[in-house]
C-alpha cells in the first residue's frame, strides 16, 4: 500500500489523510439507520475490532491468569504479584509488538507516519535522552503497578462483597449493556481528566511528562507521570457504585492499559503485507500531541466539537485556534 494514494506528506514531513472527516458519521443529520447499524457492528465499528480484542485478552487473563476470588479475600503479595506479573507480560507483548513491527523492524518505513522522523535517541528532553527509553520506564515502572493496584482493590472489594456482584447466568442483558457502555464511559472520563490536567500549574508539573512525546510512538500511549496514571486509571472506580461482574472493572482496565500502544503508533496504518492494514485512523490524537491545546478527547463523543476545541488538520482549523489561545491571553 501506497500512502500516496490516501494522503499527502508537506515539505516538513508531517503526512495527512485525505478525505478525513472530524465528525464520526453517526453525528451526522438528518438520522441514518444504516450508518449507525455500520458504526455499531462494521469494520472496523464500535465493538469490532478492537474492543472485541481488547475483550477477548480480558477474558483469557480472567480465566486462566487470575487467582480464585477466595484467594483474594486477604490482601496478600502472592497474589497481587501474579496480577502484576500478568499485566506486566501484556504490556511488554502488545507495546512491544507495535514498537518491534513499526519501529525496530521499520517493516512499512514511514507510510502512513504521521511525522516521517523517528523517535529521539539523544535529546535531553528525555530521561537518559532516550524518547522510547522514557517511555517504557514510565509504562512499566509507574503504569503497571497503578493498574494493578486498582485491579487487586477492585478484586479485594468483591471477594469480600463490598460490590455487589451481578452474576452473568442470571442478568445477562445487564451485564452485555453494562458492557456495551464501557468504551463511551471511558471516553467521558478521559475527556474530563484530560481537560482538567492541561490546566497549569497541573500541566507543568504532571502532564507536560506526556507531551514529551511531539512525535509519538507505541510506548508513549502509557508515558505518564504517576500522578496522571492515578487519575487515568481510576475510570474503574464506576463499578463500586453500579452493580457489576467483576470482569467488567478488569475489561475497563485492559481497554485503558492496552489500546494507548494503537492510538499513539504514530501510524493511521499498521500494514500487513502488501494491501491489508489493522484499520485505526488516531490522526485526531496525534494532532493533540503535535498542538497540545485541541482535540483533547477523541471522535466516540464529540465534546471538542461541542467545546470549541476541535481541529481536522486544515489551515482554518490553524487560525481558529491561533485565536483562541491569543484570546486566552488577553
Amino acid at each position: 500500500m501506497n500512502d500516496e494514494l490516501y494522503g499527502t506528506r508537506d515539505k516538513r514531513g508531517y503526512w495527512k489523510p485525505n478525505n478525513w472527516q472530524l465528525r464520526l458519521p453517526i453525528f451526522t443529520l438528518p438520522f441514518k439507520p444504516i450508518l449507525w447499524l455500520r458504526f455499531l457492528f462494521g469494520f472496523p465499528g464500535y465493538f469490532w475490532p478492537w474492543p472485541t480484542v481488547w475483550f477477548g485478552i480480558t477474558w483469557i487473563a480472567w480465566r486462566y491468569f487470575t487467582p480464585s476470588l477466595e484467594t483474594m479475600r486477604e490482601l496478600r503479595l502472592d497474589w497481587i504479584f501474579l496480577i502484576f506479573a500478568r499485566n506486566a507480560v501484556l504490556v511488554l507483548v502488545v507495546y512491544g509488538a507495535f514498537h518491534t513491527l513499526l519501529y525496530i523492524r521499520r517493516s512499512q518505513k514511514t507510510d502512513f507516519k504521521y511525522n516521517s522522523k523517528w523517535p529521539d535517541t539523544d535529546n535531553s528532553t528525555f530521561l537518559f535522552r532516550n524518547q522510547t527509553a522514557e517511555n517504557v520506564f514510565w509504562a512499566i515502572c509507574s503504569g503497571v503497578p497503578v493498574w494493578t493496584a486498582y485491579e487487586a482493590f477492585t478484586w479485594w472489594m468483591f471477594a469480600n462483597g463490598n460490590i455487589p456482584y451481578v452474576n452473568f447466568l442470571e442478568h445477562p442483558i445487564y451485564f452485555l449493556v453494562l458492557l456495551a457502555l464501557i468504551p463511551l464511559w471511558r471516553e467521558a472520563h478521559f475527556y474530563v481528566i484530560h481537560r482538567l490536567i492541561h490546566i497549569r500549574p497541573i500541566y507543568d508539573v504532571i502532564h507536560k511528562v506526556h507531551h514529551h512525546n511531539v512525535n509519538p510512538g507505541p510506548w508513549s500511549g502509557l508515558s505518564m507521570h504517576t500522578f496522571e496514571h492515578i487519575l487515568y486509571f481510576s475510570s474503574g472506580i464506576i463499578h463500586f457504585l453500579v452493580p457489576s461482574h467483576p470482569l467488567l472493572p478488569m475489561f475497563q482496565g485492559i481497554y485503558n492499559a492496552l489500546s494507548p500502544a494503537k492510538s499513539h503508533s504514530g501510524f493511521a496504518r499498521v500494514m500487513l503485507g502488501d494491501r491489508r492494514s489493522m484499520p485505526g485512523d488516531h490522526y485526531f490524537h496525534y494532532l493533540h500531541h503535535k498542538l497540545i491545546e485541541v482535540n483533547f478527547g477523541d471522535r466516540l463523543i464529540p465534546f471538542d466539537e461541542w467545546f470549541g476545541t476541535a481541529h481536522d488538520g486544515s489551515l482554518e482549523a490553524d487560525e481558529r485556534l491561533f485565536k483562541r489561545l491569543k484570546d486566552n491571553k488577553e
